[in-house]
Order: structure tokens, then C-alpha cells, then sequence
């Protein structure tokens, strides 16, 4: 009898660890998963520039900006839509700026909506990929240089995609 519970103890001890272990990975799992897919309405990060633009078909693409409510920041896109053509590299300009007192990291989510427009929408450079410090009432353009992916041309789920959104949303980072 005392065999039995010990090898139960270990078995369980090994479940609650194992357990701990998965919890623990599933947010960068999650994190790597909506990149790779562009589930959730994450874009994809793109190594180099596009180089096949598509004859035809013109998207609108709108970009909204958000900030978290503790952030004292104001932030807002520089155009409110840009039309582009499947293929084509764009360049889109956010500000931001600082009304605090005191400087801040910020750092931007961003997502793209439709969803399932996502896994084409690539962007080569971003504000969003890393923090961003401003100090006391400074403002800054934030650049995003983008394109849709020639094969969006391709998947029947996108026909009806006229407009996609980029949003972003920036929250102070704090380290933990």
C-alpha cells in the first residue's frame, strides 16, 4: 500500500508541474500562433519589401489608434484611410505624444480586422515592434511600412474584402 501512494504522490506532483510548465508557456505559445497564422487578427511580420503588385483590385485600408486609459498619452494616425493595390508597399504615419510630466515607455498591440484578412496583411517595419520612450510634452511620427500579401488576390474567403482595418492600441510597459 505504501508502494502505491508514493508512486501516486510522484504522479500527481508530475501532473501539478507539468501543469505549472504549460501555463506558463501558453502565452508566447499563443503569442507565436496568432503570428504564424495571423489568428486573432495578427498580422505578419515581413523580412523584406513586396516586390509583386497585382494589376486591378484596390483595397482601402483605415487605421484607428487607441490608448489605455492610464496612459497620458495622445495618439492618432496621421491619415484616416490609404488605397492601395494588392502587392504594393505603403507607408502609413501615426503621432504620438506625451502630456505628462514625466517621460514613458509605451508599446503598442495591434491587430487587423477582418480577421481573416490578417495572415495576408504584412508589415516590414513598425513602431510596434518596439518600445517607444517620449519624454515630458514630446511628440513623435510612428511610422508602419506594410503590404497585402499577393496571394490575399487569391483566397476565395476575400472576395468580398473591400476595407481592412489596422488598429493599434499602446499601454504604458511597465517591467516586471
Amino acid at each position: 500500500m505504501v508502494e502505491k501512494d508514493k508512486n501516486l504522490s510522484i504522479i500527481l506532483v508530475a501532473m501539478v508541474i507539468g501543469m505549472l510548465g504549460l501555463a506558463y508557456a501558453s502565452v508566447p505559445l499563443y503569442r507565436l500562433i496568432c503570428q504564424k497564422t495571423g489568428f486573432g487578427g495578427t498580422p505578419q511580420k515581413a523580412l523584406s519589401i513586396s516586390n509583386q503588385i497585382t494589376e486591378g483590385r484596390e483595397i482601402t485600408v483605415q487605421f484607428v489608434a487607441n490608448t489605455h486609459r492610464d496612459l497620458p498619452w495622445q495618439f492618432r494616425p496621421l491619415q484616416n484611410e490609404i488605397k492601395m493595390k494588392i502587392g504594393e508597399n505603403k507607408l502609413a504615419y501615426y503621432f504620438a505624444e506625451n502630456k505628462s510630466d514625466r517621460p514613458i515607455i509605451g508599446m503598442a498591440t495591434y491587430n487587423v480586422s477582418p480577421d481573416k484578412a490578417a495572415i495576408y496583411f504584412n508589415k516590414v517595419q513598425c513602431f510596434c515592434f518596439e518600445q517607444q520612450l517620449l519624454k515630458p510634452k514630446q511628440g513623435m511620427e510612428m511610422p508602419v511600412l506594410f503590404f497585402l500579401n499577393p496571394d490575399f488576390d487569391k483566397d476565395p474567403n476575400l472576395k468580398d474584402v473591400k476595407t481592412i482595418t489596422l488598429s493599434y492600441t499602446f499601454f504604458e510597459y511597465k517591467k516586471r
